[in-house]
C-alpha cells in the first residue's frame, strides 16, 4: 500500500471532490503497513483547514488509512476512554507529498460506549449535487455506511479498544 519505512512521518492532505485541498495534517507516523491498511499516529499535529484556520490536535490518536476501503479512521485517546471519528472517502493514495484522499463529508463519531452518530449528512447531500457525485459513488458511499455501522456494533478492529491500547502501548515511544 504505501511505500515509506516505519517509524518515518508524512503529511495527510484531504481533498474535496473537485480537487480543491481541505484539510492538511502536517506530521503523522507510520506504524504499522499491511496489505490494504497503513496505521499512523500523531499528538499534538498541527491541522491546516482550507479556510487558513489552523489549530492542533490534542490527545494521541491511532489512524488507518485503507486503499481499498472507502472511508478511513481515527481512533482518539482521550482520559475517559476511546472515541472514533469515521470518515467516508476515497481509498488513501500515497506519493512523494503524502498520503491523500478525497473526503465526502459524511461522518461516523463513535462514543467509548459504541454509541454512533452520523454526522454531516446535511452537508453530504448538498456537496453530493454541488460536486455532481454520480450514483454509483453514492451507492458506494451508502453501502459504506452500513458496513461501517455493522463493524462498530460488532466491536471489530478498528472499533475494539483493547487493539487500539495494544498498538498505543506497543508504539507510544514512537508517537
Amino acid at each position: 500500500m504505501i511505500n515509506l519505512p516505519i517509524g518515518d512521518s508524512i503529511q495527510i492532505y484531504a481533498y474535496k471532490h473537485d480537487g480543491n485541498i481541505h484539510r492538511i495534517w502536517r506530521q503523522a507516523t507510520l506504524l504499522g503497513k499491511e496489505e490494504h491498511v497503513a496505521i499512523f499516529a500523531n499528538i499534538r499535529t498541527r491541522v491546516i483547514e482550507s479556510s487558513g484556520r489552523n489549530w492542533m490536535s490534542k490527545e494521541p490518536a491511532i489512524i488507518f488509512f485503507y486503499d481499498d476501503l472507502f472511508y478511513n479512521v481515527i481512533a482518539m485517546l482521550k482520559e475517559d476512554g476511546i472515541y472514533y471519528y469515521c470518515n467516508l472517502s476515497s481509498p488513501a493514495a500515497f506519493d512523494s507529498e503524502g498520503l491523500k484522499y478525497i473526503d465526502y463529508d459524511l461522518d461516523v463519531r463513535v462514543t467509548p460506549d459504541y454509541q454512533y452518530k452520523i454526522l454531516d449528512r446535511n452537508e453530504y447531500e448538498k456537496h453530493s449535487e454541488y460536486y455532481h457525485y454520480d450514483e454509483k459513488l453514492k451507492q458506494v458511499l451508502e453501502a459504506t455506511l452500513k458496513d461501517l455501522i455493522k463493524k462498530i456494533k460488532s466491536k471489530q478492529a478498528p472499533f475494539n479498544h483493547n487493539y487500539i491500547f495494544d498498538i498505543y502501548e506497543q508504539h507510544k515511544n514512537k508517537i
